[in-house]
């Protein structure tokens, strides 16, 4: 009987020790030459077999190329503001796809009715067609401008939504990562709550608020002792900057399904002259999901719902986790965007987005940053050039700095 509150205490030191370890069969295999920390891990087990199917839904109907002639849809049709400037054809066959993408059912607020009133079809009355207008001038955007992250596959809205109305991966502003509690250690300040947002590790929860919507740098350790703030950018690292961007690392690490050396190695994990090509392209990926956050999705603020938004009323935005869904690359690089070229959009440098004004208020508990300050811009411009068949694989850079180089993209500095 004396050894029962030992056999609880090994118990609960084992559960404590296991909770942060991720369970399931593993296989690992060498990448790159030996010697040089690129050891990739992959968990092989049935759930995540299963999750890495990524499955992808046919075309609607076969798109001839006599489709592509004719009437365009904004003749035909009344207040189309987007993809006006394609057939009538081609509209009505992403229209179909779209149904699938994002409101597959049978219900009658499903299907075309999710957007649209039956009775009307060309009124803004619902908000999601004015929601789904702005999307598809994202859609473009993304596959014109932002080629060295989404090219040759491209995205379009199955990319996110996998039938559903809204994402299943989502996230909103939470500076207490989800953790109301005051008791215990008292005010967490974002932190030491295992969450599955930075995999379970007790790092700050709340990454994405600093780095895929403000433009915060990513910084593990500065380039001069002590931190610099030169507004609107502050260039050092420390402690609080090294904890944020571990957590949005393993956020990274979770949505792609791969280790730290996919991008980086081991051997030195700041150093751009050693880092894979990834790396790169997911340099890319962090600016192109800051500029969605910011130009597309804040905007609409005013235009969704209450139960559309986090609780503190900012609209629920998108991180790495929203495309990749744990692969490498969305639906495992099937380039879907080959099936709709109405989703193309015109070649364009690459523009990120200003970041919100407060964006270096801090973020925490007692934060008083203002949320979603900007004002809906026009639609109906992105698709009113024509569409170059080439679109979708955009060699861009951004001032003139190309990342695949060699070099670290911004000013020398390591992160």
């Amino acid at each position: 009987m004396r050894m029962v509150p030992h056999s609880l205490a090994l118990v609960a030191t084992l559960g404590l020790g296991l909770s942060g370890c991720d369970v399931g069969m593993k296989s690992w295999a060498q990448t790159g030459y030996r010697g040089t920390g690129g050891d990739q891990i992959r968990d092989t087990s049935e759930a995540k077999a299963l999750a890495k199917l990524q499955v992808v839904p046919p075309p609607p109907y076969p798109l001839e190329p006599a489709m592509l002639g004719g009437e365009r849809a904004g003749q035909t049709y009344q207040n189309v503001k987007v993809l006006n400037n394609i057939s009538t054809e081609q509209f009505n066959y992403i229209m179909a796809a779209m149904v699938t993408w994002i409101a597959p059912g049978d219900a009658e607020t499903q299907g075309c009715n999710y957007c649209h009133n039956p009775a009307n079809m060309a009124s803004d009355e619902k908000y999601t067609k004015v929601v789904a207008r702005r999307m598809i001038q994202m859609t473009q955007s993304i596959n014109g401008a932002w080629g060295k992250h989404v090219s040759p596959a491209g995205v379009t809205c199955w990319t996110c939504h996998r039938g559903n109305g809204v994402p299943v991966n989502k996230w909103a502003i939470d500076p207490k990562g989800g953790d109301d509690s005051t008791v215990l250690m008292g005010n967490k300040r974002g932190q030491n709550t295992p969450l599955k947002t930075v995999a379970y590790a007790s790092l700050p929860s709340d990454p994405f608020s600093s780095y895929l919507r403000d433009n915060q740098e990513i910084r593990l350790a500065g380039a001069t002792p002590y931190p610099v703030s030169s507004a609107p950018v502050v260039v050092s690292g420390g402690t609080k900057h090294a904890e944020k961007t571990y957590g949005l690392m393993m956020h990274m690490s979770s949505a792609l399904g791969v280790n730290c050396t996919y991008c980086h190695n081991a051997g030195n994990f700041q150093s751009w002259n050693l880092s894979k090509p990834q790396r790169a392209t997911a340099w890319y990926g962090i600016r192109m999901v800051r500029n969605i956050n910011n130009a597309y999705i804040e905007p609409l603020a005013a235009v969704f719902p209450a139960y559309r938004k986090g609780h503190l009323g900012d609209p629920y935005k998108v991180n790495c986790l929203t495309c990749h869904q744990g692969v490498a690359k969305p639906m495992n690089g099937y380039p879907m965007l080959k099936d709709y070229p109405g989703l193309k959009g015109p070649l364009a440098p690459m523009t990120v987005a200003a970041a919100s004004p407060n964006w270096h208020a801090p973020l925490g508990p007692d934060s008083v940053r203002s949320l979603n300050p900007q004002p809906l811009p026009p639609v109906a411009t992105v698709a009113m050039a024509p569409i170059p068949a080439n679109a979708g694989a955009a060699e861009t850079t951004i001032d003139g700095v190309d990342p695949s180089v060699a070099r670290h993209p911004e000013n020398g500095v390591q992160h």
